[in-house]
Protein backbone atom coordinates (compact mmCIF):
# COMPACT_ATOMS: atom_id res chain seq x y z
CA UNK A 1 0.00 0.00 0.00
CA UNK A 2 2.66 2.39 0.96
CA UNK A 3 4.28 1.81 -2.57
CA UNK A 4 0.87 2.08 -4.34
CA UNK A 5 0.40 5.33 -2.21
CA UNK A 6 3.80 6.72 -3.24
CA UNK A 7 3.22 6.12 -7.25
CA UNK A 8 -0.46 8.25 -6.84
CA UNK A 9 1.73 10.89 -5.00
CA UNK A 10 4.30 11.45 -7.60
CA UNK A 11 1.88 10.48 -10.83
CA UNK A 12 -0.07 13.42 -9.58
CA UNK A 13 2.41 15.76 -8.13
CA UNK A 14 4.09 15.53 -12.22
CA UNK A 15 0.81 16.30 -13.67
CA UNK A 16 -0.02 19.62 -11.29
CA UNK A 17 4.15 20.28 -11.44
CA UNK A 18 3.47 20.98 -15.79
CA UNK A 19 0.19 23.23 -14.81
CA UNK A 20 2.36 25.22 -12.75
CA UNK A 21 0.13 24.00 -9.62
CA UNK A 22 2.68 22.32 -7.48
CA UNK A 23 3.82 25.28 -4.94
CA UNK A 24 0.97 25.94 -3.31
CA UNK A 25 -0.40 21.96 -3.05
CA UNK A 26 2.46 20.33 -2.34
CA UNK A 27 1.65 20.82 1.34
CA UNK A 28 -1.79 18.87 0.65
CA UNK A 29 -0.38 16.02 -1.00
CA UNK A 30 2.54 15.13 1.33
CA UNK A 31 3.47 11.95 1.32
CA UNK A 32 2.49 9.59 4.56
CA UNK A 33 5.41 9.24 7.00
CA UNK A 34 7.22 5.68 6.81
CA UNK A 35 10.24 4.30 7.83
CA UNK A 36 12.20 4.80 4.77
CA UNK A 37 13.54 8.08 3.46
CA UNK A 38 11.70 9.01 0.20
CA UNK A 39 12.84 10.59 -2.92
CA UNK A 40 12.68 14.19 -4.31
CA UNK A 41 9.21 13.77 -6.12
CA UNK A 42 10.52 16.20 -8.98
CA UNK A 43 13.14 14.36 -9.76
CA UNK A 44 11.85 10.74 -9.98
CA UNK A 45 11.73 8.86 -13.05
CA UNK A 46 8.03 7.83 -14.16
CA UNK A 47 8.10 3.72 -13.14
CA UNK A 48 7.92 0.94 -15.59
CA UNK A 49 5.06 -0.74 -14.39
CA UNK A 50 5.37 -3.94 -16.92
CA UNK A 51 8.52 -4.87 -14.45
CA UNK A 52 6.13 -5.07 -11.56
CA UNK A 53 4.84 -8.44 -9.51
CA UNK A 54 1.31 -7.59 -9.45
CA UNK A 55 -0.32 -9.61 -6.29
CA UNK A 56 -3.35 -11.65 -7.14
CA UNK A 57 -5.84 -10.46 -4.78
CA UNK A 58 -4.61 -6.80 -4.81
CA UNK A 59 -6.81 -4.84 -7.09
CA UNK A 60 -6.17 -4.56 -10.77
CA UNK A 61 -3.85 -1.55 -11.72
CA UNK A 62 -3.41 -0.59 -15.62
CA UNK A 63 0.07 -0.46 -16.66
CA UNK A 64 2.01 1.16 -19.22
CA UNK A 65 1.17 -1.68 -21.32
CA UNK A 66 -2.54 -1.19 -21.61
CA UNK A 67 -2.40 2.82 -21.65
CA UNK A 68 0.11 2.34 -24.93
CA UNK A 69 -2.43 -0.06 -26.16
CA UNK A 70 -5.28 2.43 -25.00
CA UNK A 71 -3.40 5.45 -26.86
CA UNK A 72 -2.37 2.96 -30.40
CA UNK A 73 -5.99 2.42 -31.12
CA UNK A 74 -7.11 5.93 -30.49
CA UNK A 75 -4.49 6.85 -32.43
CA UNK A 76 -2.43 9.14 -30.38
CA UNK A 77 0.51 8.75 -30.84
CA UNK A 78 3.40 9.28 -33.61
CA UNK A 79 6.02 6.24 -34.29
CA UNK A 80 9.60 7.85 -33.96
CA UNK A 81 11.21 4.74 -34.59
CA UNK A 82 10.62 0.90 -35.22
CA UNK A 83 13.11 -2.32 -35.39
CA UNK A 84 12.02 -5.88 -36.35
CA UNK A 85 13.78 -8.82 -35.87
CA UNK A 86 12.53 -11.79 -36.64
CA UNK A 87 8.89 -11.94 -34.23
CA UNK A 88 10.45 -9.94 -31.82
CA UNK A 89 10.32 -6.08 -32.11
CA UNK A 90 10.78 -2.39 -30.97
CA UNK A 91 9.37 0.25 -31.25
CA UNK A 92 9.51 4.07 -29.78
CA UNK A 93 6.14 6.34 -29.80
CA UNK A 94 5.86 10.16 -28.89
CA UNK A 95 3.08 11.53 -27.49
CA UNK A 96 3.12 14.81 -28.25
CA UNK A 97 0.38 17.07 -26.51
CA UNK A 98 2.20 15.05 -22.95
CA UNK A 99 5.85 15.18 -24.42
CA UNK A 100 5.62 11.82 -23.32
CA UNK A 101 8.07 8.95 -24.69
CA UNK A 102 6.85 5.21 -25.11
CA UNK A 103 9.02 2.45 -26.06
CA UNK A 104 7.93 -0.84 -26.25
CA UNK A 105 9.51 -3.97 -27.30
CA UNK A 106 6.79 -6.75 -28.43
CA UNK A 107 6.56 -10.06 -29.54
CA UNK A 108 4.40 -10.71 -32.54
CA UNK A 109 1.64 -8.81 -31.71
CA UNK A 110 1.45 -8.51 -28.05
CA UNK A 111 3.41 -5.45 -26.36
CA UNK A 112 5.98 -7.51 -24.06
CA UNK A 113 7.82 -4.49 -22.03
CA UNK A 114 6.80 -0.72 -22.12
CA UNK A 115 8.49 2.01 -20.42
CA UNK A 116 7.22 5.61 -20.53
CA UNK A 117 9.73 8.79 -20.09
CA UNK A 118 10.06 12.20 -20.99
CA UNK A 119 13.69 12.09 -21.07
CA UNK A 120 14.33 12.08 -24.81
CA UNK A 121 17.48 10.84 -24.34
CA UNK A 122 16.61 7.92 -22.12
CA UNK A 123 13.45 6.95 -24.29
CA UNK A 124 16.43 6.55 -27.20
CA UNK A 125 18.77 4.53 -24.79
CA UNK A 126 16.54 2.38 -24.15
CA UNK A 127 15.15 1.92 -27.63
CA UNK A 128 18.18 0.92 -27.96
CA UNK A 129 18.70 -2.04 -25.93
CA UNK A 130 14.97 -3.07 -26.91
CA UNK A 131 16.14 -3.06 -30.45
CA UNK A 132 19.49 -4.94 -29.44
CA UNK A 133 17.10 -7.70 -27.02
CA UNK A 134 15.06 -8.25 -30.24
CA UNK A 135 18.16 -9.02 -32.35
CA UNK A 136 19.25 -11.33 -29.36
CA UNK A 137 15.47 -12.95 -28.94
CA UNK A 138 15.30 -13.55 -32.81
CA UNK A 139 18.74 -14.84 -33.31
CA UNK A 140 17.23 -18.36 -32.18
CA UNK A 141 13.98 -17.90 -34.48
CA UNK A 142 16.58 -17.11 -37.31
CA UNK A 143 18.70 -19.89 -36.84
CA UNK A 144 15.87 -22.50 -37.13
CA UNK A 145 14.01 -20.46 -39.96
CA UNK A 146 17.63 -21.41 -41.90
CA UNK A 147 18.03 -24.83 -40.47
CA UNK A 148 14.22 -25.60 -41.48
CA UNK A 149 15.47 -24.10 -44.88
CA UNK A 150 18.28 -26.27 -45.15
CA UNK A 151 16.44 -29.68 -43.89
CA UNK A 152 13.67 -28.73 -46.94
CA UNK A 153 16.88 -28.37 -49.79
CA UNK A 154 18.26 -31.49 -48.45
CA UNK A 155 14.86 -33.50 -48.18
CA UNK A 156 14.04 -32.28 -51.67
CA UNK A 157 17.95 -33.23 -52.58
CA UNK A 158 17.27 -36.89 -50.64
CA UNK A 159 13.47 -37.44 -53.05
CA UNK A 160 15.00 -36.50 -56.47
CA UNK A 161 18.38 -38.70 -55.45
CA UNK A 162 16.21 -41.41 -54.75
CA UNK A 163 14.08 -41.07 -57.51
CA UNK A 164 17.47 -41.05 -59.53
CA UNK A 165 18.83 -44.09 -57.56
CA UNK A 166 15.28 -45.76 -58.12
CA UNK A 167 15.32 -45.23 -61.70
CA UNK A 168 19.16 -46.43 -62.17
CA UNK A 169 17.85 -49.49 -60.07
CA UNK A 170 15.26 -50.00 -62.32
CA UNK A 171 17.28 -49.67 -65.63
CA UNK A 172 19.89 -52.11 -64.33
CA UNK A 173 17.35 -54.74 -63.25
CA UNK A 174 16.11 -54.60 -66.79
CA UNK A 175 19.55 -54.94 -68.61
CA UNK A 176 20.28 -57.67 -65.99
CA UNK A 177 17.60 -59.21 -67.28
CA UNK A 178 18.11 -58.87 -70.97
CA UNK A 179 22.18 -59.94 -70.30
CA UNK A 180 20.62 -62.98 -68.75
CA UNK A 181 17.85 -63.15 -72.20
CA UNK A 182 21.01 -62.13 -74.39
CA UNK A 183 23.69 -65.35 -72.55
CA UNK A 184 20.95 -67.88 -73.05
CA UNK A 185 20.03 -66.60 -76.69
CA UNK A 186 23.57 -67.59 -77.33
CA UNK A 187 23.94 -70.13 -75.52
CA UNK A 188 21.29 -71.79 -77.37
CA UNK A 189 22.42 -70.40 -80.84
CA UNK A 190 25.93 -72.42 -80.22
CA UNK A 191 24.06 -75.21 -79.09
CA UNK A 192 22.29 -75.24 -82.15
CA UNK A 193 24.76 -74.30 -84.11
CA UNK A 194 26.75 -77.47 -82.78
CA UNK A 195 24.07 -79.49 -83.88
CA UNK A 196 24.01 -77.66 -87.61
CA UNK A 197 27.75 -77.95 -87.86
CA UNK A 198 27.22 -81.73 -86.96
CA UNK A 199 24.84 -82.35 -89.33
CA UNK A 200 26.55 -80.24 -92.21
CA UNK A 201 29.63 -82.70 -91.48
CA UNK A 202 27.34 -85.50 -91.87
CA UNK A 203 25.77 -84.35 -94.85
CA UNK A 204 29.23 -83.51 -96.76
CA UNK A 205 30.48 -87.61 -95.17
CA UNK A 206 26.85 -88.71 -97.22
CA UNK A 207 27.28 -86.46 -100.22
CA UNK A 208 31.10 -87.66 -101.08
CA UNK A 209 29.81 -91.33 -100.06
CA UNK A 210 26.83 -91.14 -102.96
CA UNK A 211 29.49 -88.74 -104.76
CA UNK A 212 31.88 -91.64 -105.08
CA UNK A 213 29.41 -94.80 -105.45
CA UNK A 214 28.14 -92.73 -108.63
CA UNK A 215 31.61 -92.56 -110.11
CA UNK A 216 32.01 -96.20 -109.41
CA UNK A 217 28.65 -97.69 -111.02
CA UNK A 218 29.27 -94.69 -114.16
CA UNK A 219 32.39 -96.69 -114.57
CA UNK A 220 31.12 -100.27 -113.99
CA UNK A 221 27.93 -98.93 -117.16
CA UNK A 222 31.05 -97.52 -118.95
CA UNK A 223 32.73 -100.74 -118.84
CA UNK A 224 31.15 -102.85 -121.14
CA UNK A 225 31.12 -100.70 -124.17
CA UNK A 226 33.10 -100.87 -126.71
CA UNK A 227 34.44 -97.59 -128.29
CA UNK A 228 32.44 -96.00 -131.62
CA UNK A 229 34.66 -95.25 -134.28
CA UNK A 230 33.03 -92.36 -136.59
CA UNK A 231 34.47 -92.75 -140.15
CA UNK A 232 35.64 -89.27 -141.96
CA UNK A 233 33.08 -87.68 -144.98
CA UNK A 234 34.02 -87.23 -148.06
Amino acid sequence: MTQLRYLRYATLTLALSLCGLLAPLTSTFAAPATTKPTATTAQAAPEDLSDLNVDSNAPRVEGNIAELQNLVQAGSLTELRATRNGSYGARLFFLAQEMLYYVALSQDARWWRVVKTQDAARAETIYAQFSRKSFELADGEVRRTQLQAQKALLERVIAKSADRANRLTADLELAQQQDSQVSQRQQQLQAESAVLQTDKLEAERKLRTLQLQVEQLQKQTEAGLAPVSVAPSR
